[in-house]
């Protein structure tokens, strides 16, 4: 199992109303956590796209802000996580171009995530008036078999289709080396997991799950990839799930941070705004927040195994849980209301003590893909 980080540009009214400049310091903030993250080992740094959405994520140009990682970082790889290539969004062949144009800057260590949007408020800033969100996923659906033609085509035989169009064109640059990079899909329930297996996409699991509800999950998807049609040069079969991490030297002190970073404020953001995501029973519609995380609610989280938290040894064991469940990739989101100094020591603590005992293969397994269709 490889190990990554997720960054969204979490920018909480709390830290607003103490420090006029908590916008700007978050996300350079972030940046850190990702050329922290590849000097710790990990391999992959996901960077949102949202609008809109404020507190939740700030980071909507994040093919600006992976650019700028490219040079910072060596060999970590940086992936969209998401972009989103619905036309009135960002035109498709535009899309195309900064994928590429990413993939040069990077050396070949980009990853193209894409999605639809994360709720009714992003999406109806763009589609105004619609009142079935699922409307998305058509538009997405007509889009997404185009890019690899983009890249592969030396002229680009142009798309003529119910939401978009483009005449014949060539589209440059084309993507670096072999191929073109790995294509994924953010999936938020079993269906989609099931469509990306169809398609040959590797899947960003964003919505967070205990183990055990995900186990199944995995496997469905893993049985479906093997009889894929890939709409890319190559199936990249791959499962990403994310969870919060804490990590610190003692198990006390992980669970003091844990209970002090507002963690419930996040969470009830995530369902003020993801309001296509099935909603558990129990979580209040806001303004009305989650209850404040308690030492009890830290240890039965940790219990149900819907957070990594503890000392090296603890998130060790946790971590391999997700392993033993089939999972490719286990992804980190970061920053979640914890300090800057105990963010960094999550991260390095990880990358001294745990990443070194579950992966042992210095290759990407992306990378593995993509060489075999280049060859």
């Amino acid at each position: 199992m490889e190990f990554g980080i997720f960054v969204q540009g979490y920018v909480p009214a709390s830290r607003v109303k103490a420090d006029p400049e908590a916008e700007h310091r978050a996300l350079l903030e972030e940046t850190e956590y990702v050329i922290q993250a590849d000097k710790s080992g990990f391999k992959y740094a996901w960077a949102s796209e949202h609008h809109f959405l404020e507190e939740y994520s700030h980071l909507s140009a994040n093919d600006v802000f992976l650019g700028y990682l490219a040079h910072a970082t060596e060999r970590i790889h940086l992936g969209s996580g998401i972009f989103n290539p619905l036309p009135q969004v960002n035109h498709p062949a535009k899309v195309a171009e900064r994928v590429a144009m990413l993939d040069h800057l990077s050396g070949g260590r980009f990853e193209f995530g894409t999605g639809r949007g994360a709720g009714s408020h992003e999406i109806l800033g763009f589609l105004p008036g619609i009142t079935d969100m699922n409307h998305t996923k058509e538009i997405w659906e007509e889009t997404i078999a185009e890019f690899p033609k983009m890249w592969l085509q030396d002229t680009y035989q142009g798309f003529e289709g119910k939401h978009w169009s483009l005449p014949a064109r060539k589209i440059l640059p084309k993507p670096y080396g072999a191929s073109h990079p790995a294509m994924w899909y953010a999936a938020g329930s079993p269906s989609s997991y099931a469509m990306a297996a169809r398609k040959g996409l590797g899947v960003l699991g964003f919505s967070v799950q205990k183990v055990s509800d995900m186990e199944w999950v995995v496997d469905s998807y893993k049985t479906a990839v093997r009889e894929a049609e890939p709409i890319a040069d190559f199936v990249n079969d791959n499962v990403m799930v994310t969870s919060t991490a804490i990590c610190a030297e003692t198990s006390k002190k992980a669970r003091e941070i844990a209970v002090s970073s507002n963690l419930n404020y996040l969470q009830s953001l995530l369902f003020r705004y993801h309001d296509t995501f099935p909603r558990p029973e129990g979580i209040p519609q806001w303004p009305e927040l989650l209850p404040d995380y308690t030492p009890e609610i830290i240890d039965l989280l940790i219990a149900e195994e819907l957070m990594i938290c503890g000392d090296p040894d603890e998130v060790l064991a946790q971590c391999k849980r997700w392993e033993a469940a089939g999972a490719d990739q286990l992804s980190f989101g970061l920053p979640v209301g914890v300090p800057y100094e105990d963010t960094l020591t999550t991260i390095k603590l990880i990358g001294e003590h745990v990443i070194p005992e579950i992966d042992t293969d210095p290759v990407h397994r992306t990378s593995r893909f993509r060489e075999a269709a280049g060859r």
